[in-house]
């Protein structure tokens, strides 16, 4: 006996009955139709927008500290100058003290030695 094939237009009307089924009872089982959906959806949105605030706090935090480290390492930076600016010019004032001495005694140096010759001159 021969299996009888179900023509072209009986395939496509048993297809879209198919589809129909699928989709009637995706909509029965849609999450809208449960009661606590819209509990959980409600849930989900506070969830998000306290991480969403989470982040924003931490950003603002990392902002912050990053403005911190930057204003140190400024205040930083210009201590750093001044005492390089103190200790250059303690040493420019180091070496013209020393200036000063060395002109001092050279001169204590030739006054003594004027002193000498003034009196070997005065012996004869």
């Amino acid at each position: 006996m021969k299996k009888q094939e179900a023509s072209l237009p009986d395939r496509l009307a048993e297809a879209a009955k198919s589809k129909r089924a699928l989709l009637e009872r995706a909509r029965e089982n849609r999450p809208a139709n449960d009661p606590e959906f819209s509990e959980r959806q409600a849930a989900r949105l506070a969830a998000d927008v306290a991480r969403k605030a989470r982040l924003a706090e931490r950003k603002a935090v990392k902002k912050a500290e990053k403005a911190r480290k930057a204003e140190e390492k400024a205040a930083e930076e210009a201590a750093r100058e001044l005492a390089k600016t103190a200790e250059r010019e303690a040493r420019e004032a180091e070496a013209k003290e020393q200036a000063e001495l060395e002109v001092a005694r050279q001169a204590r140096l030739k006054a003594a030695r004027d002193l000498k010759y003034a009196a070997r001159k005065a012996r004869r």
